[in-house]
């Protein structure tokens, strides 16, 4: 019987669903005789994803449902949801006035309950897709990764139809083999019902493979709602140069999802697909890497794909990215002014050396500052985005005053202006060093929901302790209070307010000495 194959990405916020149309591209090289569809229910509204779902299995009659997942855990300081769920949370842990509490509550009920809302619409989309699959084709299977399942693999067991093939990571060679009819056991997945998720499994390394340029007259041919995406040439459509991240982040899960090797696709393959999106009218992309420039040895890979834009003659492109500031050289900086990055976004987490070291971070703040004013020499005037994660290990007044000095310096650098400071608190991920302390220290114990969103587990996932806890959740009461279109700004306003401002060589200095290694080796 031949195989078809539809993949679906569920429920969204619209962004472009670059994982899904990788898949599809993969497997089409692979096996081109397979029929293949994309359905995508980003591009849905919401009262239409039952029936829109059931028309298109019931056209298609699918043997084989690819399910992408992106998003489950919610704790970021924006909109979705039905509301800001940092903002409840704060008012309802740390408000003092009763009424804000009430409205943190009332705020944290209505997040809570679209939040476990979208966990069962999908559960259940998935369920009623291959139901509705087996009429036409009584062997059809299922198959469920993305973002999400690669973080809550161990969670979903429990909740997805038995059979249902469990995808941790990339899927390239996972669905090469159950194609091929091979035994896929070896690769990061579990069968529902059959077969158990390995201990650890996610730090397993991904089967790489050659990426080639992803053929968008296939997958145009494919997908219905392509076109959604090159409307007014609003969205930056994603590009992928490269996977993996060999760094230790404490918090991050990244490096354990796409695994610490770190892949480069070929510069001439980039620029092929980019080619394909330009002649569409896309002027907009985003490298959907983890880092754009992991580490100093990827250099001269990332100055190769710039000179091959240059050379593409696509001068009026913008790009943006994910960037370790600490990983750029002058000649790296022209480029990237060159070909036209009007954004970038660095997470240094906290403007305190000690901190940084202390995080794992693996980068040097003074390093950063230098090449931040090389970029800024060749003459970049745009935004950049810092993230800054309050309350981490170790913090004290004195490290958010060298976070305060170090912030204020790239202000000096871009201007004030174009430093946009995002604010996060560290939402604890499962797999990652972060969980290792938490365990450690008797903060979460093994066995936890990391998918609970019930108050007394969400205020430990959602990092910010004491004894600075309460400080940081009057801190950001006050600046919603006073700004809420700002907040990142005024967060930091009302720290030097209240706290002052270091000397910007106290934070760039990290002291030498046998300082207790608090986090466990994973």
């Amino acid at each position: 019987m031949t195989q078809r194959i539809l993949y679906v990405r569920l429920p969204c916020n619209p962004i472009f669903p670059i994982g899904v149309v990788y898949l599809a591209d993969r497997v089409h090289k692979v096996f081109p005789a397979i029929e293949q569809k994309i359905f995508d229910l980003g591009t849905v509204p919401p009262l239409d994803f039952k029936g829109a779902l059931d028309s298109c299995i019931d056209e298609f009659k699918p043997t084989l449902l690819v399910f992408s997942w992106r998003d489950i855990q919610i704790y970021a300081p924006v909109g979705g949801r039905g509301g800001n769920p940092l903002q409840n949370a704060f008012e309802f842990y740390y408000a003092k006035n009763p009424l804000i509490r009430l409205r943190g509550a009332l705020g944290g009920l209505k997040v809570t309950t679209a939040y476990y809302g979208e966990l069962w619409r999908n559960l259940g989309l998935i369920k009623r897709g291959l139901k509705r699959a087996k009429k036409y084709n009584k062997d059809a299977r299922v198959v469920v990764g993305g973002g999400a399942v690669s973080v809550f693999y161990e969670q979903l067991e429990t909740q997805l139809p038995k059979g249902t093939i469990v995808s941790v990571g990339e899927g390239e060679t996972l669905l090469e083999k159950l194609l091929r009819g091979q035994d896929f056991s070896d690769e990061r997945c579990y069968v529902v019902g059959e077969t158990k998720p390995r201990s650890r499994m996610i730090h397993e390394n991904p089967t790489p493979f050659e990426k080639t340029a992803c053929d968008y007259d296939y997958i145009e041919e494919i997908w219905s709602e392509f076109n959604y995406y090159l409307q007014e040439n609003d969205f930056y459509i994603g590009v992928q140069t490269k996977r993996g991240c060999p760094h230790n982040c404490c918090y991050c899960i990244y490096t354990v999802v796409e695994g610490k090797q770190v892949r480069i696709n070929p510069a001439d393959e980039v620029v092929k697909e980019m080619r394909q999106l330009y002649d569409r009218g896309i002027r907009n992309f985003w490298f959907t890497d983890a880092q754009f420039i992991p580490a100093r040895k990827f250099i001269d890979d990332a100055i190769e794909l710039l000179q091959k834009i240059v050379d593409a003659q696509m001068t009026d492109i913008h790009w943006a990215a994910y960037i370790r500031a600490d990983n750029l050289t002058p000649q790296l900086c022209d480029l990237m002014v060159k070909t036209g990055m009007n954004y970038f976004e660095i997470g240094i987490t906290s403007g305190s050396q000690e901190l940084v070291r202390k995080m794992r971070m693996g980068y040097n703040l003074r390093t950063v500052l230098q090449n931040c004013r090389d970029l800024k020499a060749a003459g970049f005037n745009d935004l950049v985005s810092v993230n800054y994660s309050f309350n981490v290990i170790d913090e004290t007044f004195d490290t958010i005053r060298q976070t305060i000095a170090y912030h204020r310096e790239l202000e000096r650098i871009f201007g004030v202006d174009k430093v946009e400071p995002a604010i996060f608190f560290i939402g604890l991920q499962p797999h990652t060093h972060l969980e290792d302390y938490a365990f450690k220290n008797n903060i979460l114990k093994p066995g936890y929901n990391p998918m609970s969103l019930m108050p007394w587990t969400a205020k430990k996932l959602l990092w910010n302790p004491e004894p600075l806890g309460s400080f940081f959740g009057e801190v950001c009461l006050q600046a919603w209070q006073q700004n809420p279109n700002d907040f990142g700004r005024e967060v930091m306003k009302i720290l030097e307010e209240r706290l002052g401002c270091a000397d910007l060589e106290e934070a760039l200095t990290a002291p030498i000495e046998d300082w207790k290694k608090e986090l466990v080796v994973v």
